[in-house]
């Protein structure tokens, strides 16, 4: 792309968070970009429908922001599973066709690799961005309600145990942008999942019409029971369903729009 096509380029906007010094934490909000319809404007996520081009543009304009190559700012294919991928250096020289495979199925990526953007897509799920202090290691989850009754955030946290001998005492976690108990309405065959799952329902739930969950919560309380520590978590308090002017939600929206992309990369 020439100068002066990156210039005729949209700039996102961005929500910074304010986790640690030593890395950038941000979700993208639906302003910036050049998406249409559903999608609008900016969405960069490649498995939900939207046009090729206005995804690269997207994606160009991010990394423009962000100060990164485009080989730089990842995201993978989730299934709402807990596969988590370690990215390491060796991964930039691998093909683009095995990256794109390395990503398939993956619902959280960790790195200790410095200028690497990392990042998982929601839009109405819960991301959960982590900062080991002492390693200088991040990790990205992508955390619906499958992944959640799953405790992807303790299985991630067991992988940077086993990657970089991570102590959860050193870790910080922003809970980024999702959708609260309020708007989260379920059936009881989901409640029945958290409950067999051994979620303290007195917690994570409300019954009104139906069984509300407290997805935020559950993940707030998988990092504490793993010893992260109260007061390393930041919690955005951001409600997607509600904030649909500024975030997608694929229950406001449908699953044919658009998807916010929750980034974390250490700083130099």
């Amino acid at each position: 792309m020439s100068d002066a096509q990156q210039k005729d380029l949209p700039t996102p906007l961005l929500t910074y968070f304010p986790l640690h010094k030593q890395v950038k934490v941000f979700s993208t909000t639906r302003s910036g970009g050049v998406s249409k319809g559903c999608y609008s404007s900016f969405n960069i996520n490649p498995y939900c429908g939207d046009e090729p081009k206005a995804i690269q543009s997207n994606r160009t304009a991010l990394c423009t922001e962000l100060q990164l190559s485009a080989d730089r700012l990842l995201l993978p294919h989730q299934v709402h599973g807990v596969e988590t991928r370690v990215i390491e250096k060796d991964f930039f020289s691998l093909s683009p066709s095995t990256q794109h495979l390395l990503l398939e199925g993956v619902d959280a990526l960790i790195t200790s690799v410095p200028q690497v953007c990392i990042g998982v897509s929601t839009a109405d799920c819960i991301p959960v961005l982590l900062y080991d202090t002492k390693h200088h290691a991040i990790a990205a989850i992508h955390a619906g309600w499958r992944g959640t009754v799953q405790r992807i955030v303790q299985h991630t946290l067991s992988m940077m145990r086993q990657v970089y001998d991570t102590s959860a005492a050193d870790v910080y976690a922003c809970i980024g942008p999702g959708i609260s108990l309020k708007n989260f309405e379920v059936g009881d065959e989901v409640f029945e999942r958290f409950a067999k799952a051994g979620f303290p329902l007195s917690s994570i739930s409300v019954k009104k019409t139906k069984w509300h969950l407290d997805l935020p919560e559950c993940n707030r309380l998988q990092l504490i029971e793993e010893g992260v520590k109260a007061h390393h978590i930041l919690q955005t308090d951001i409600c997607t369903y509600d904030q649909i002017d500024q975030y997608f939600s694929a229950r406001r929206l449908g699953v044919a729009s658009g998807r916010i992309y929750n980034g974390i990369l250490l700083n130099e």
